[in-house]
């Protein structure tokens, strides 16, 4: 943004990307005018309930394929524990090549980007530094994929002092894969109530 001397911009971020959004609101808050947070990769209080445990569990199969050299197996363990056993069909409509490409990148993917999520720090206090106004959007789907998604957007609503929830109809985590128009209408509606000021 500085390069391009932006001095303020409207944020998207969809999952960890959302977090890295977060994060530039914490860090540079002047340069951000809204941010829309996509389910974001929040981390969850260690006094989760035992409903988020399977979830987490649900990882060990993922990273063990990974470990043994089956990345294949690996990207579709985690895209069916983030996105439910029906990504693909989703994905193959909209990006042919999309999970091939996800394959390829596996190891940015498990050695870089999984870990940084992991590391990364972001609660109450932090949240509650954020002044922003904040789109917080959940698929419809996604509770009926895990409980985690729910548990993430609750807090967001409860810790971001101008967050506002929307739920998009007929998706779950992959969210704008699945329903475009209706992501791209709510993005423009909430850009268009928080206008950017011309200098």
């Amino acid at each position: 943004m500085r390069h391009l001397r932006i001095a303020q911009a409207h944020l998207v971020g969809h999952s960890s990307g959302a977090n890295i959004a977060l994060q530039l609101a914490l860090d540079a808050p002047e340069m951000v005018r809204s941010i829309a947070v996509l389910e974001p990769a929040l981390p969850i209080p260690a006094a989760a309930s035992e409903r988020l445990l399977s979830t987490r569990a649900g990882m060990a199969p993922v990273l063990e394929h990974y470990r043994a050299g089956n990345k294949a197996a690996a990207v579709d363990g985690f895209l069916r524990i983030v996105a439910g056993p029906a990504y693909r069909e989703a994905l193959d409509r909209v990006l042919p090549g999309a999970f091939d490409q996800a394959v390829a990148s596996a190891d940015t993917f498990f050695g870089q980007e999984l870990p940084a999520v992991q590391r990364w720090s972001f609660g109450r206090d932090e949240a509650s530094r954020i002044t922003r106004p904040v789109l917080a959007v959940i698929g419809a789907k996604s509770k009926h994929v895990s409980p985690i998604w729910p548990a993430r957007q609750e807090l967001l609503l409860a810790w971001l002092p101008k967050a506002e929830p929307f739920v998009l109809p007929g998706a779950a985590h992959l969210l704008y894969v699945e329903n475009p128009r209706g992501m791209a209408g709510a993005l423009a509606d909430f850009f268009g109530r928080h206008p950017i000021e011309r200098r």
